[in-house]
């Protein structure tokens, strides 16, 4: 399954039993984000602020006083179940009068966060590598017309003697075939210094 981050910040809202649950969802780059995000959505006067994040191998979840796994590691699981990655969870309870019980918990917790994440605007999110080339000032125009084929962004460029110096980042898939077409477009006169 090849992983995706939210667009842009997503809600959703379930009742279950007199008890309100709001899931608020959020991309993020990294645990200083997630923790920030989670501080912004988190509601004062709610009964609970339960909450998991992602972020590649690492990931963090919280029960906030709910028994022990029924909220933080639901939500964390819906996250993992929805192949989502870089994003935080929130959710939200307001306590109707009506105990739930642990699966109860389990169920609305995860439910609430697997429905926001589902219904969430999602991109794809693609591995990327940073590659440098010297490229001599004849091939200036055949190296700049390649970027935008190959979605290939300009970090860097400096300027020496005999050309330019670029520092690009490009999808890692693209980085192949972005130097097999300035091989043949400048007669193998650019050179890759990424060791690769």
């Amino acid at each position: 399954m090849s992983l995706h981050t939210l667009a842009a910040p997503a809600t959703h809202a379930i009742e279950v039993r007199h008890s309100r649950f709001v899931a608020n969802a959020f991309p993020v780059e990294s645990a200083e984000q997630a923790m920030h995000a989670l501080a912004a959505a988190s509601v004062a006067d709610a009964t609970h602020n339960c909450w998991a994040w992602r972020i590649g191998e690492d990931y963090r979840s919280n029960d906030d006083g709910e028994p022990a796994g029924t909220a933080g590691r639901p939500i964390l699981a819906a996250i993992d179940g929805q192949g989502i990655d870089r994003v935080v969870v929130v959710v939200t309870r307001w306590f109707g009068g009506i105990k739930l019980g642990a699966g109860g918990l389990v169920r609305a917790y995860g439910g609430a966060a697997a429905e926001c994440l589902r219904l969430a605007e999602r991109v794809a999110l693609v591995a990327m590598r940073d590659i440098a080339l010297h490229a001599p000032f004849e091939d200036l125009g055949s190296v700049h017309a390649a970027f935008a084929a190959f979605s290939a962004e300009k970090l860097a460029e400096t300027f020496d003697p005999h050309g330019v110096r670029l520092t690009l980042r490009l999808p890692e898939d693209s980085v192949d075939a972005l130097k097999l077409r300035l091989r043949d477009a400048t007669r193998n006169r650019v050179r890759f210094d990424d060791n690769g």
